[in-house]
């Protein structure tokens, strides 16, 4: 059955309702307009009746040619001659329609001066009612270090729970955009202190870590008619504390013994995708991250001197701050099966590690 058209019924009530007037012109109609605006001049005869027809084909005329203006033109790309794998960095604010699976594995490698950081980050996600995706995120990893200090093998990092729910949809002709909140909740399964002498076992973090972001997601037709995908989150991360114990991935040594209370963060992030024919799309991702302090207090058993107490230890990392931009390359084989291939780059700071990190990801949904 063929959609209506708002903008049709409107002109056809207001025909209709210019046919049922017309008779009642004249003397009554000037009744009618003295008693609702007695500033009304009345207008005798059939005079009344060529005004409010002249009226109707105005506003006739006026309807016609903002049906002309909302027309796609030819040239405009729908949106489902548009494939997307999504961007390097920024979640996707849909959900996936209920009883749907998305695979989403990415393989990288985190590069700075002196070590090499590989891993593996896969989303698992299912839409488990209408407007609701859950899923988890393992993480694994290998650090290479030109120091001799590397993993001594592939290991677990902290494993991320995930659950977001679409508040909004994007619909074309109207600006407002998809927006969802989502909710992550990282476990301290990974190894983070009593690594010995091999600190490059450490992926994980050893506290719980809750993340509450606001995902939003909206298009815009260009001048050439292809598509331009625009999304920006935001993100907070609210971490726990833990006990921590010789060794970590907090710069502590071996006779250590205390606790780390790490920072809260934030992430910011606007990425934009161009798709340039139904299969390739060009994609920027933008990121600017800051970090506060994280905090480390305890004693060093390495020091301890006959009966004398131990000397108290704090370390505090200070608060950080990134930017960052990673572009990147789509291509999909269906609407539903695509490769991403794209390089994330952190600017180095003085208080942030400058980083390069090409990564590759598959992105399948069924």
């Amino acid at each position: 059955m063929k959609a209506l058209d708002p903008h049709r019924i409107c002109r056809l009530l207001l025909c209709s309702l210019v046919s049922v007037l017309l008779p009642v012109s004249g003397h009554a109609w000037d009744a009618y307009a003295s008693w609702t605006d007695p500033g009304v001049p009345k207008v005798m005869g059939t005079d009344g009746s060529a005004r409010i027809a002249g009226e109707a084909d105005e506003i006739v005329a006026a309807t016609d040619a903002a049906d002309v203006a909302l027309r796609p033109s030819p040239n405009r790309q729908s949106r489902d001659d548009a494939w997307w794998t999504g961007p390097m960095l920024a979640n996707s604010a849909e959900t996936l329609p209920p009883g749907h699976f998305l695979i989403e594995p990415y393989l990288y490698d985190v590069h700075s001066t002196h070590t090499d950081g590989f891993g593996s980050r896969a989303y698992v996600l299912y839409g488990l009612v209408e407007n609701l995706t859950v899923g988890l995120i393992p993480i694994v990893g290998y650090n290479k270090a030109d120091d001799g200090r590397s993993s001594s093998r592939i290991g677990w990092g902290d494993i991320e729970l995930q659950a977001q729910y679409r508040l909004t949809e994007f619909h074309e002709g109207s600006w407002f955009p998809t927006i969802a909140i989502q909710l992550q909740e990282a476990l301290p399964n990974g190894r983070y202190d009593r690594l010995g002498d091999r600190p490059g076992d450490g992926f994980g973090s050893g506290v719980y870590a809750t993340t509450l972001a606001v995902n939003s997601q909206t298009y815009f037709w260009l001048a050439n008619g292809r598509i331009l995908r625009m999304r920006f989150n935001v993100s907070k991360t609210f971490p726990g504390s833990a006990s921590v114990q010789g060794v970590s991935v907090y710069g502590t040594g071996e006779g250590f013994r205390g606790h780390v209370r790490p920072g809260n963060s934030l992430f910011v992030d606007a990425s934009w995708e161009y798709s340039l024919t139904r299969r390739w799309v060009l994609a920027l991702d933008a990121t600017y991250t800051h970090n506060s302090n994280t905090h480390v207090d305890g004693q060093d058993v390495m020091y301890q001197v006959g009966a004398l107490p131990l000397p108290d230890i704090q370390l505090d990392s200070g608060s950080s701050e990134a930017f960052g931009l990673a572009p990147a390359v789509e291509y999909s084989w269906t609407p539903n099966l695509g490769v991403l291939f794209g390089t994330r780059v952190i600017l180095g700071n003085r208080s942030t590690v400058a980083t390069v990190t090409p990564a590759i990801a598959v992105n399948w949904v069924f």
